[in-house]
């Protein structure tokens, strides 16, 4: 299969706006490694706090999925650079409960793994069921989700089952202590955005994100979930995948799609890229 071809199926198959859904559960999984979490929780960038820059800070992690998956070499390049004068000014100090930095490859490789796992979960709830071959491909093109910034092509897991005992082990890493939990806590219930907006969709986000967490997470952030809400949450997902799925793809892939215009305009113009 052409580069080209592969990169088209992956589209179709994985950029799937809706999918956004999923956003805050995956947030607390990256976060749950204490390391990610206090280097997000701690950090000095503004530009990067979802709580102080919203918008800001969801265009930049938007694009970086977009970009990643879908995106040139030449403009993973460009977005990595500058990431990476973001990242410079995230580090651990000496009051930190513990050591981080965010060009820390392997803390990286969490993440993208992380990202990957979402990929997968949206896929099943949109698409439906993966084959082999399919899973295969987009596991190989998820690989970019690191490499774009600091993870070296050897350290993705070579194949899916590497790639489990991987997830395996490093879920002996996780733990949500209070002062991520709370962070975290108010991003499942939206209370980075305005209060009329929190008080009214923070409840039902709330739900949404508790339904894509895996249990260990859950368990970790303390969230009550029955098989009651399981069988509404499935209910709910079959819907709204029966409905988006049969969109036009140009509205299927909002916003993943403007916001790779957005980085191609940027590129053109000289504009920052976060």
């Amino acid at each position: 299969m052409s580069a080209t071809r592969t990169q088209q199926d992956i589209r179709d198959r994985t950029i799937v706006g809706a999918g956004l859904l999923a956003g805050g559960a995956n947030v607390i999984m990256q976060l749950a490694h204490p390391a990610v979490g206090y280097g997000v929780v701690e950090s000095r960038v503004d530009d990067g706090n979802i709580y102080k820059r919203p918008v800001k800070r969801t265009r930049t992690t938007l694009t970086y999925l977009a970009v990643a998956m879908l995106g040139t070499d030449e403009e993973r390049s460009a977005y990595r650079r500058a990431v990476n004068r973001q990242h410079k000014q995230v580090y651990s100090t000496e009051s930190s409960p513990v050591s981080y930095r965010a060009f820390d490859p392997q803390l990286q490789l969490w993440v993208a793994a992380c990202l990957y796992r979402g990929i997968e979960d949206v896929y099943r709830v949109f698409v439906g069921p993966m084959d082999d071959e399919t899973a295969d491909e987009i596991y190989e093109a998820a690989a970019a989700l690191g490499t774009t910034l600091q993870v070296r092509p050897e350290m993705w897991p070579a194949d899916r089952n590497e790639f489990q005992r991987y997830w395996e082990r490093s879920l002996g890493d996780v733990s949500i202590d209070d002062t991520v939990r709370e962070h975290l806590y108010g991003i499942a219930t939206l209370r980075f955005l305005p209060r009329p907006f929190s008080l009214l969709l923070g409840r039902f986000n709330r739900f949404i994100t508790t339904g894509f967490l895996p249990l260990r997470f859950r368990e970790e952030m303390r969230l009550d979930w029955s098989p009651r809400q399981q069988r509404r949450f499935d209910r709910f997902m079959k819907v709204l995948a029966a409905v988006v799925m049969r969109q036009p793809r140009i509205l299927r892939e909002f916003p993943y799609n403007a916001y790779l215009w957005d980085l191609r305009r940027r590129l053109r113009t000289g504009k920052p890229l976060v």
